[in-house]
């Protein structure tokens, strides 16, 4: 099955957070962690993959805090899912390693299919800019018990 990770949801969550302010606004690891109520044990980890990826900016002190590196129009959900999940594949066929592989490679009709899908996926999560989740996210219902996951 294919399925985001429960900390690939809270690094959309935190970029999210970030999104949702004004350019430039540094907001603290804990009132990312209250707001988009993610475990503490899972934040400082999180924090440092994205900041590995180039997804956020940190800065220590008592006026430190994340940003964002770029803009969110920049910054897509393709981005920040491969930064955690790594390349997204459907099938292990749409990775060959040799040709042993598989048996029809050479002729199967379902691995063409699958690529048809997989770019098709791809190009749509790279049109999802953070600045259109965080402006959608202004414009939901506001529910008042929990944010919005992205993993059921």
């Amino acid at each position: 099955m294919l399925r985001i990770n429960r900390q690939t949801d809270y690094a959309i969550r935190i970029v999210l957070a970030l999104a949702n302010r004004e350019a430039g606004v540094r907001l603290s690891s804990s009132s990312i962690q209250q707001e988009m109520l993610i475990p503490a044990t899972y934040m400082s980890r999180i924090v440092a993959q994205l900041a590995a990826a180039g997804l956020v900016k940190t800065f220590a002190g008592r006026d430190g805090g994340l940003q964002l590196p770029r803009p969110a129009l920049e910054i897509t959900l393709k981005d920040v899912v491969e930064a955690f999940e790594g390349p997204i594949l459907l099938s292990e066929c749409m990775q060959s390693k040799g040709e042993d592989d598989c048996p029809f490679e050479a002729n199967c009709p379902v691995q063409t299919k699958w690529g048809r899908v997989q770019v098709a996926m791809l190009r749509e999560m790279a049109s999802i800019s953070f600045a259109d989740l965080a402006e959608e996210a202004r414009n939901a219902p506001t529910n008042t018990s929990s944010p919005t996951s992205f993993v059921s």
